[in-house]
């Protein structure tokens, strides 16, 4: 009897080990061939650009209007869900109110794509009715959201995908977005002030 309670536990333990390692393999391999992935779904993206209604390609910023590129790397595409009615757009030396969230592309355990920052979306459906807004200086974000911002309307609700090179390039940011990520940010814009004015209140 001693052996066979013996033998059980051994069989459990084993059990456990096999289990542990299988949460452990599909960990690691969240993020294999992670650029190769995240190229593919970039050329994607870019297809969808081209041939989609409802798409626009926006050249980054720091490239001027004057030179134009072919490399797609240079650009961010741009899913429109809502458009707004503001006029006017903010300049790079701006503060902007927006609602945002960050995720990656989809992997294992994320179908619909790891969260990278919640930003500040109340979870659920992100809407601004859902989402609370944060206040940022456009030129103090990455090239990609920077980007966008400088061409959107307030009440413009935009899914912008980022490449890596406009985004955290191929180092990453520590250990919440791996090198070579595309970076999907929803974005709505609520209002925004040029350099030295006050921005209106929001509650």
């Amino acid at each position: 009897m001693k052996k066979y309670i013996i033998y059980l536990f051994a069989m459990m333990m084993g059990l456990s080990g096999l289990s542990s390692c299988s949460e452990e393999t599909v960990e690691d391999n969240e993020f294999e061939n992670w650029s190769a992935r995240n190229e593919a779904f970039l050329t994607a993206v870019v297809n969808d650009s081209l041939q989609k209604l409802g798409w626009m390609r926006i050249q980054k910023y720091s490239l001027g209007d004057s030179i134009k590129s072919d490399n797609p790397r240079d650009y961010v595409y741009v899913k429109i869900v809502e458009k707004g009615d503001g006029e006017g757009c903010p300049a790079y030396t701006d503060s902007v109110r927006v609602a945002y969230q960050g995720r990656l592309i989809p992997s294992v355990s994320y179908p619909q794509g790891m969260f990278f920052d919640k930003g500040t979306s109340a979870g659920g459906v992100f809407s601004l009715t859902t989402a609370s807004t944060t206040r940022m200086k456009v030129s103090g974000l990455v090239d990609g959201f920077a980007t966008a911002l400088q061409k959107m309307h307030i009440g413009d609700y935009w899914r912008v995908y980022i490449p890596s090179d406009l985004g955290y390039g191929t180092s990453g940011s520590g250990s919440a977005v791996p090198g070579s990520s595309i970076l999907i940010f929803d974005i709505i814009l609520v209002d925004y002030s040029p350099m030295g004015t006050v921005m209106k209140p929001w509650w």
